[in-house]
C-alpha cells in the first residue's frame, strides 16, 4: 500500500508542478484556459492520493467530498471549505461558457488552490516519511 501511495504522490507532485508552471507563464486568456485544464487532472490526482492515504490510515472514503471531510477531521487540511470549493469548480469547469466564470475559477486556482494543494502534498509527504521511519 505504501508503494501505491508513494507513486500516487509522485504523480500528484508532477501534475501540481505543471499547474504552477502554467500559472507562472500565463500571459493571456488562452494561457489561463490552459491553467484551468491543468487543474482538472491535478484535482483528480489530489483527491485520489488523499483517498489512498486515508485508506493507509484505516479510513475508507469513496468520493472527493468524503476525502476532504475526513482529511479535515484528521487534521491534514486546515480549510475544508477551500477544498470543497475546488470540488465545485472542478465540477463546473466543463460548463464554463463565459469569460467571467472562467476568470473567477482561474483566480481561485492561482491565489488559493495551488497554495492549499502544496500544503497538502507537503503534509502527506511528511506523514509518509514519518510512518516509514517508525517502521524502521
Amino acid at each position: 500500500m505504501k508503494d501505491v501511495l508513494e507513486y500516487s504522490l509522485k504523480k500528484l507532485k508532477n501534475a501540481h508542478q505543471r499547474l504552477i508552471e502554467g500559472i507562472e507563464q500565463a500571459k493571456d486568456k488562452l494561457d489561463r484556459d490552459g491553467v484551468i485544464q491543468r487543474f482538472e487532472p491535478t484535482f483528480e490526482l489530489l483527491w485520489k492520493a488523499l483517498k489512498i492515504y486515508l485508506e493507509y490510515q484505516g479510513i475508507i472514503v469513496k468520493t472527493p467530498r468524503d476525502s476532504f471531510v475526513e482529511a479535515f477531521r484528521a487534521g491534514l487540511i486546515g480549510n475544508e471549505k477551500i477544498f470543497l470549493d475546488m470540488l465545485e469548480d472542478r465540477n463546473n469547469i466543463s460548463h464554463i461558457y463565459d469569460k467571467e466564470t472562467s476568470e473567477k475559477i482561474y483566480n481561485r486556482i492561482k491565489k488559493n488552490y495551488r497554495i492549499e494543494i502544496s500544503r497538502l502534498v507537503e503534509g502527506l509527504e511528511t506523514s509518509l516519511e514519518d510512518s516509514m521511519q517508525e517502521e524502521n
